[in-house]
């Protein structure tokens, strides 16, 4: 029997799970101590195997193209920030100021590695280079994103925490990638063959870790502090972020002269967001009855990016010669 197209995936159908089992019952006393040292854990192989399945080979046969990636990366790391702070007197008006900031953090992550190279693959995109901006993003959004969220933060009246924090976030997550960097060449190999499995590590992190943070903000009294019209407010406003995302991406690339292949890249690559980077790092730099606010609309985000953006990159696919998009 085939899917129906208006049902989510079976990730974003699980994160929704994952939420309701954490409001229903959260993880409090020494299961929550438990649960913490398990997400520190899970979170440290994951980037751990992300370092491993990184391709030197591929990095450097994209790395060539500079104009490309630095078009990725100043959609990601400048275009997005200054976009959360444009969208703020709408965002005053139609949701909390938890929930924006949850906004202002998801405009300072990093791209995602997978989704970006897949859908400009299936766009018939630049995949090296995909394959190199998406790697360098992660990387370089270990230590940006703190920044930029702390800067973005002092900007909207809280408190830059995010700025003390790189520290932590550089062990949790850049030393276990390089560590993974480092083992390549003894089980580069093995993981390649086994990349299926692996990708179930990555979605099952991703998983604990939500639990965990909507846990200790669902103890907080996270619901009590949400109305459902915040909540409906939020999922207009991160699809007004993705739709100017996408739509500057475009424009962009076109008055840089860049191909359409090039093109396609730049709008993926640029407009996807991280939620397996976020949600960890979000749980590094807020405190605990904040993480389950902001972690909300990168988790609407999620899903949104990936079913728009896929719509997008076959639209890509099927032009012949100009791009009739």
């Amino acid at each position: 029997m085939q899917r129906p197209r208006y049902l989510p995936d079976n990730f974003t159908l699980s994160l929704l799970a994952t939420v309701a089992l954490a409001s229903l019952l959260p993880c409090s006393g020494i299961w929550g101590d438990v649960f913490g040292v398990l997400t520190k854990v899970a979170v440290g192989a994951m980037f751990f195997l992300h370092g491993v399945k990184l391709s030197g080979d591929a990095v450097r046969q994209g790395a060539l193209h500079w104009r490309l990636h630095a078009c990725i990366l100043a959609t990601t790391f400048v275009l997005y920030p200054l976009l959360g702070l444009a969208l703020q007197p709408i965002a005053g008006l139609i949701t909390t100021p938890e929930l924006y900031l949850g906004v202002l953090f998801l405009c300072a992550l990093p791209s995602t590695i997978q989704s970006s190279i897949a859908l400009s693959s299936l766009a018939r995109g630049n995949v090296p280079a995909a394959v190199c901006s998406a790697s360098a993003s992660t990387m370089i959004g270990i230590v940006v994103t703190p920044l930029i969220a702390g800067m973005l933060m002092a900007t909207h009246g809280a408190p830059a925490a995010a700025l003390s924090s790189i520290g932590p976030v550089v062990a949790q997550l850049l030393l276990p990638f390089i560590a993974g960097q480092v083992a390549r060449r003894w089980i580069g190999a093995w993981v390649g063959r086994h990349k299926p499995m692996l990708s179930h590590i990555d979605r099952g992190t991703v998983l604990l870790v939500v639990y965990t943070a909507f846990s200790a903000s669902v103890i907080q009294g996270l619901w009590q502090r949400l109305p459902l019209p915040a909540l409906a407010g939020l999922v207009a406003l991160v699809a007004s972020l993705l739709a100017l995302a996408i739509m500057l991406a475009r424009l962009g690339a076109r008055r840089l002269g860049m191909g359409t292949g090039d093109e396609a890249t730049i709008v993926f690559c640029g407009a996807q967001k991280s939620l397996a980077s976020g949600v960890p790092m979000a749980q590094v730099l807020f405190a605990a009855d904040l993480v389950g606010a902001v972690v909300l609309p990168i988790m609407l985000y999620h899903p949104m990016q990936l079913m728009v953006c896929a719509a997008i990159a076959q639209r890509y696919a099927r032009r012949d010669g100009e791009l009739s998009l």
